[in-house]
């Protein structure tokens, strides 16, 4: 799924895929991949498809080669969108018997859209994502708020040019990196800053940079939440398998759609299913 905050578009994707039709051809490998093209939507694209042809030319799944036990359907967030905290409530309240909430901050009055939330829907665990849209003037606030509200973790208060600020942050709840960490090279500058570390596989450019952000997360003691961009469900396919390993799933791309693929992941309620071999892997 393209990502405009990067200047990503359907487009510009197709015409990257379509510049690695020679070196597919031949017979490129996924990590010969990791040199050949940049982080981002197209590789991940590309690499996902090499994970599904490795994984029939062996004749067997790809949770072979990713999971250490059979993959089992796990318990996704369900997203609120930014709006205003009456429309939110209403929202979260029409969601309130999923298990967990993730709900988009990021505007003038969060406080209020915090505690909206968390009344509408008291049963419910509840994460957030401020998506760059707190300040080093309000963040503190808004950090006691989340706490007295209920909230486990906040996603990505700063923009990511102001990450060093959040070393003398007082953290009441965890904080969680997602645009200040694409790939596992982004991590060590992290250290001391957050307390989790968001995965994309649109982000990190596909499942195999994606395992090796997660192991180096692991590595570092953060904790970690696969996470998607909004799209079908064979983009969350292969995300699915590396959230077994995972804190925090926010698998929910397809729940959003107007219309999935007609064969896509089983979704029960919040329960997202491991692939099928008729979708992927």
């Amino acid at each position: 799924m393209p990502y405009a905050r990067y200047d990503e578009t359907a487009e510009g994707v197709r015409d990257a895929i379509a510049v690695m039709e020679a070196q597919i051809a031949r017979g490129i490998g996924r990590l010969e991949l990791l040199d050949a093209m940049p982080p981002g939507a197209a590789r991940n694209a590309i690499d996902c498809a090499l994970w599904d042809l490795e994984a029939k030319t062996a004749g067997c799944r790809v949770s072979r080669f990713v999971c250490r036990n059979d993959p089992e359907p796990l318990e996704t967030a369900y997203t609120i969108s930014l709006n205003a905290p009456e429309k939110m409530a209403t929202d979260a309240r029409a969601a309130k018997d999923r298990p967990v909430l993730k709900i988009k901050l990021g505007g003038e009055d969060d406080i209020s859209r915090m505690r909206a939330v968390a009344e509408a829907a008291p049963d419910s665990r509840l994460i957030a994502d401020a998506n760059e849209g707190w300040t080093t003037q309000n963040i503190g606030r808004n950090l006691t708020a989340a706490k007295e509200n209920g909230f486990e973790l906040i996603e990505q208060p700063l923009s990511r040019n102001e990450d060093e600020a959040l070393r003398n942050i007082d953290r009441p709840v965890k904080i969680c990196a997602d645009e200040s960490a694409h790939v596992a090279a982004d991590l060590d500058r992290l250290r001391g800053l957050y307390d989790a570390v968001n995965i994309k596989l649109d982000k990190a450019g596909g499942l195999t940079a994606a395992i090796a952000k997660h192991d180096k997360a692991r590595s570092l003691g953060l904790k970690t939440m696969i996470g998607c961009m909004v799209g079908t469900s064979l983009s969350m396919a292969p995300a699915v398998l590396l959230a077994q390993a995972a804190d925090y799933v926010d698998l929910d791309g397809p729940l959003l759609l107007a219309e999935d693929r007609e064969t896509g992941l089983h979704y029960e309620g919040s329960m997202v299913f491991p692939p099928e071999p008729h979708l992927w892997g």
